[in-house]
């Protein structure tokens, strides 16, 4: 049984009263379309984060589970395993990250804040979360150290003392070593903030302290006292271990480093500035920068490494940041591309009273991570296996499309292969912990970036993996200044003149069109074979409000003609159709006039297999007055037309024929219809078509019977103004001009924002479906132009595209964001396109007269569906979005998204079920509205807009996916289905995978005889509250986390989730038992040998007298 719908009869009334009524229309305008898409299919979650962690602060890593966590200064928190394994948390106060410190193999992790926190993490469930908190309140912390399987936690202050936190239990242990009774009591100064803890590798009783003054002190646990005490009259920076326990190493402020005997506290037993100059006679050489850290790593076969950042010489100015490393004779010294924020040597043990085995350093820089493989010679780098390079050059667009053609991620990766670098280590990434997700998610997805150094970058998104394809460098079309002194004065943009604003993208056809910052447009084809251009084409536009025109007569003006056929372009400059007679190129004052902003490659480009440079579209500087910048893009494979604008108007190009067919500023799209009432400044002068082929086009607009279309706009927002013509004041459409200084002079500037090919009814009279382009402006007028097309095959490359403006459709509030076409039915009508073919297949090919021969597919609904059947225009504004019948022009559905606000970005996506219109408003709110109907079925505060970033990237795609850029390295994905959400659990990776420690070094015979081996130490009768005390409740507060299996309710949902929780808990449930079982096993062994031995003794003392013993 159908619904009754008010609504539907009163805009049925309104269809029925419009000038030219359709009956079948009308009564088919009533019918309410059923919708499939509901409220609880939409749910908003974060799904993964990808890129380098924004301004990295700290680094640990975990040598049994091989994972790397990095911190940042905004208090996030990054996880790495093997490439595909990524985690995101963050702490919710949102302070730096100074430290980090694994629980090696327990599947948990401490992090230390700059607002002096501590916090524990349990990394046992895929979405980590805090188990404990503990927040000092009068202590600012400066270092922790928590030695391997120890339960107690060393925290340094910057007061100098040392507190010892429990990790089990979160809580603070009474004992404290204070920074008074570690120094000599002698000394009057304080030693300065504590920057090193550890104990010695080979007694875990003695604990060394680094003070940032100079002092080091061997601190005895047990008897709570200083054993030794280390003067230098340098700050230290950092202090590492020789694994023997008996020497030590420290660097310093001066660029020296300092190696100590334990034994002997007077001098160093060796003091070395690596990179100082040593004088001759004998003094100490030239202080250097700071050595920030040191490691002191052993092998059993050779020389320790000492590894090092900075101490390099203060006069190598402008020397990029170093990292050195010194094995035995040889210095090696490793420059870096960034500055250095923190290194670890990656050894094959966890134990540090072993040979530690040296294999690899990875190195955090402020925007890049580097890994450095230890055992090859030359110490080359391994390749970086995750999406850490998003930011190489900044990300200035971006695009995301889910449910592509399969067979584009393979075709991308084929070219992209071969971009790839030589010279990366041989040997597998060493970060290789954990498990990949087991999802079901299995269409493809892709991102393209747009970046400021003018290049794109294709990536494989598929599975909330990152991986990038291809990389495309669009600057290589024109030639480059030399130097800063032949800087281009034309240019428009102080730098990045390359940079990329705007992609359009067809996938099927793999066409695609980029925009750049200096009013340049790019079209390229993909191939899979390599090319040598001779001549770039090239096409230059006037498209300008001209602000004095009077003494100009019209001439070439308004449109560039043809060029010469590719085989007679002699070179870009007389590639450019310049037949503008009237306007010279350089006046007598030095105005610039015709000049393009950057100048295209005269010489021959090579162009490898992927995307090749089919045209370059360049705007012209007029009258000494720059190009505006390009707002709106759009391409169309069927069609073979390009179309862009910007604040003064539009121009359609053909890329097939290198024409243009049509140059028009935003006034003359409305004709005499224009609400504004605007007038160019200037009167125009009458000219007659000068002949050639572009008389054709110009000829088109009027030769074809002017578009009579009467703009039907809604009573809402202003009357129906009926049928009026278009002014056909000339014989051509002319370029616009700015309107004089009037009130409406914010109108004389109406930009064109949003553009939609398909065939439609442009018309209320139309019979029939018809090639067309649809027009949105920053005003909320939506316009549209026809296209006529020839016959496909040979005939489109001779005979011209005709091109008619058919005046305006419709008008909302705000500007027009987004357009898309629904059939009768409410599905979504995508535009036609063009399969994708190879363009350099050989010319007397079959498979290329077959390609040719062939007709483009349409997938509009001209051949399924009847003639009078109707359509659907989607409409969204910054404000409003409007569904409208065609061809009757009438607004069955309507919604204001927004009155406070306005939407940023706005995409008509397909679910699983259906189609609706997803919108992000710069007060941060989600939503999603259902089609044809409009009903609100997601509304969610997201993300208020604090960075403009997040409005230039932010991104809607089908099946429920969007992304968006979050810092200037990462992109941070979401969904807004609840299907994914509920299958997001299984879709991540896991962190945490049981692996068995390796088992503690063998300590000999000769040492376990006489003493020499690791000493251990009953920390829990120290530390414990039996032997130690409770620290003062002032000291620090404990708060409870959310994490643990309470934390994992917020973090899985649904009978999957329930799962996960239980067998989490019976596996942690039985790994106790296990535990406990293996206990009772042990006690009961040893009894029964107790029970042995006293029996034997028995036997043997039963019948000796007590003077026999």
């Amino acid at each position: 049984m159908k619904k009754f719908n008010i609504r539907k009869v009163l805009d049925g009334l309104t269809a029925v009263s419009s000038p030219s009524p359709s009956p079948q229309l009308g009564a088919k305008e009533n019918e309410l379309i059923p919708e499939t898409l509901q409220s609880e299919h939409f749910q908003l979650c974060k799904t993964v984060r990808h890129g380098f962690p924004y301004q990295p602060s700290s680094m640990a890593f975990d040598p049994v589970q091989k994972i790397l966590a990095i911190g940042t200064q905004s208090g996030a928190l990054r996880l790495f395993g093997r490439p595909g394994v990524e985690c995101y948390c963050q702490h919710e106060t949102g302070a730096a990250v100074i430290q980090l410190q694994f629980l090696i193999n327990e599947g948990a992790l401490v992090s230390a804040l700059a607002d002096d926190s501590i916090h524990l993490w349990n990394l046992r469930q895929k979405r980590p979360a805090v188990l404990h908190s503990l927040k000092f309140n009068k202590e600012r912390i400066t270092f922790c150290h928590l030695p391997f399987q120890s339960k107690w936690l060393y925290i340094g202050s910057e007061r100098g003392n040392i507190h010892i936190v429990n990790v089990e239990s979160f809580t603070l242990s009474g004992y404290t070593i204070m920074w008074n009774k570690a120094i000599e009591l002698s000394s009057k100064a304080h030693p300065g903030p504590v920057v090193h803890i550890s104990d010695n590798p080979m007694d875990e009783g003695k604990l060394i302290i680094g003070f940032e003054s100079g002092i080091v002190v061997l601190w005895d646990l047990k008897s709570k006292r200083a054993d030794y005490r280390y003067t230098y009259d340098e700050a230290i920076h950092s202090v590492a271990w020789h694994h023997e326990g008996k020497q030590f190493i420290c660097s310093h402020s001066d660029g020296t480093l300092t190696i100590w005997n334990i034994k002997s506290p007077a001098k160093p037993a060796q003091t070395i500035t690596p990179h100082g100059k040593q004088p001759k006679d004998g003094k100490k050489p030239e202080p250097c920068k700071p050595i920030l850290k040191v490691e002191y790593k052993t092998t059993r076969a050779g020389d320790p490494f000492m590894i090092f950042s900075g101490g390099l010489s203060y006069d190598t100015v402008g020397r990029r940041p170093c990292l050195t490393v010194m094995h035995g004779k040889s210095t090696a010294v490793l420059e870096m591309d960034y500055p250095i924020v923190d290194f670890l040597t990656l050894c094959e043990t966890p134990y540090p009273n072993d040979f530690q085995e040296p294999y690899a350093v990875v190195v955090l820089l402020e925007k890049d991570l580097v890994v450095i493989d230890l055992a090859q010679n030359g110490y080359p780098i391994f390749e970086n296996p995750y999406p850490m390079m998003i930011h190489e050059s900044p990300v200035t667009c971006c695009e995301y499309l889910a449910d592509c053609p399969v067979d584009l991620i393979p075709a991308l990766y084929s070219v992209g292969s071969r971009q790839k670098r030589q010279g990366y280590s041989k040997k597998e990434w060493p970060i290789s912990g954990g498990n990949w997700g087991l999802g079901t998610q299995s269409y493809p997805e892709i991102i393209i970036t747009g970046h400021a150094d003018g290049s794109v970058k294709f990536w494989d998104a598929s599975a909330i993996m990152l991986q990038v394809l291809y990389k495309l460098k669009t600057a290589k079309v024109f030639e480059k200044a030399r130097c800063k002194e032949e800087k281009p004065s034309t240019e428009i943009v102080d730098e990045d003149p390359f940079a990329i604003q705007l992609l359009s993208w067809c996938p099927e056809s793999r066409m695609l069109c980029v925009a750049g910052v200096s009013a340049h447009v790019i079209i390229y084809r993909f191939s899979k074979q390599e090319i040598t251009t001779e001549v770039v084409q090239l096409l230059e536009i006037r498209l300008q409000y001209e602000l004095n025109d009077l003494e100009s007569p019209e001439g070439g003006g308004d449109q560039t003609p043809a060029p010469p056929t590719p085989s007679t372009s002699p070179s870009p400059q007389t590639t450019a159709p310049q037949t503008h007679t009237s306007t010279s190129s350089n006046s007598s004052d030095g105005i610039r006039d015709n000049i393009p902003c950057l100048k295209v490659r005269s010489s021959p480009l090579k162009q490898s297999p992927g995307y090749q440079v089919e045209l370059v579209v360049q705007l012209v500087w007029v009258s000494g007055e720059p190009p505006q910048q390009i707002s709106s893009l759009a391409i169309n494979s069927s069609y073979g037309l390009v179309v862009f604008g910007n604040s003064n108007g539009l121009a359609v190009v053909d890329y097939l024929q290198k024409t243009v067919l049509l140059n028009l500023g935003t006034v003359e799209l409305y004709g005499s219809n224009d609400p504004y009432q605007r007038q160019p400044r200037s009167p125009r002068k009458s000219r007659q078509p000068s002949g050639g082929l572009c008389d054709i086009n110009e000829g088109s607009a009027t030769s074809e019977d002017r578009c009579k279309s009467p703009t039907s706009v809604l009573l809402s927002v202003c009357p129906p103004r009926g049928s009026i013509p278009l002014d056909n004041r000339d014989n051509s459409f002319s370029r616009s001009r700015s309107s004089s200084v009037t009130s409406i002079d914010k109108e004389a500037r109406e930009a064109i924002t949003s553009f939609y090919f398909c065939e439609t009814y442009n018309r209320k009279a139309d019979g029939g479906l018809t090639p067309s382009l649809w027009v949105g402006t920053s005003l909320g007028t939506v316009l549209a132009i026809s296209l006529n097309m020839p016959p496909a095959g040979e005939q489109r490359l001779l005979q011209p595209v005709i091109v008619s403006p058919c005046g305006t459709l419709v008008r909302l509030k705000g500007s027009i964001l987004r357009m898309a076409f629904l059939d009768s039915t409410g599905s979504l009508l995508p535009s036609a396109f063009e399969p994708w073919y190879e363009p350099n297949a050989p010319a007397n090919g079959e498979e290329r007269d077959k390609v040719r021969k062939r007709r483009p597919v349409s997938v509009s609904p001209s051949t399924s569906q009847e003639l009078n059947e109707n359509q659907y225009a989607v409409l969204c504004s910054e404000k409003q979005a409007k569904v409208i019948s065609l061809p009757s022009q009438t607004c069955v559905f309507k919604h204001n998204i927004t009155e406070t606000s306005f939407v940023l970005r706005a995409d008509v996506v397909q679910m699983n079920t259906g189609i609706c219109v997803a919108c992000f408003c710069a007060n941060g709110h989600i939503m999603t509205l259902s089609l044809p109907g409009l009903r609100p079925l997601l509304d969610v505060n997201y993300l208020p807009l604090t960075d403009m970033r997040i409005a230039r990237t932010f991104c809607f795609t089908n099946l429920g996916q969007a992304l968006y850029l979050t810092s200037p390295t990462e992109i941070q994905r979401i969904t807004y289905s609840q299907e994914v959400c509920e299958n997001l659990q299984e879709m991540l990776g896991e962190l945490f995978t049981p692996v068995e420690t390796p088992e503690a070094p063998n300590r000999g015979f000769f040492k376990g005889l006489f003493g020499g081996g690791a000493q251990s130490l009953d920390r829990e009768e120290l530390f414990g509250e039996s032997g130690a005390g409770k620290a003062p409740r002032s000291l620090a507060q404990h708060i409870p986390g959310p994490g643990g299996i309470e934390g994992m309710k917020g973090a899985a949902s649904g009978i999957v989730g329930d799962l996960a929780r239980a067998r989490i808990a019976l596996d942690e449930r039985g790994q106790k038992l296990s535990e406990v079982e293996e206990r009772t096993a042990a006690m009961m062994a040893s009894a029964d040998a107790f029970s042995k031995h006293a029996h034997e003794m028995m036997l043997k003392c039963k019948d000796k007298k007590w003077y026999q013993f």
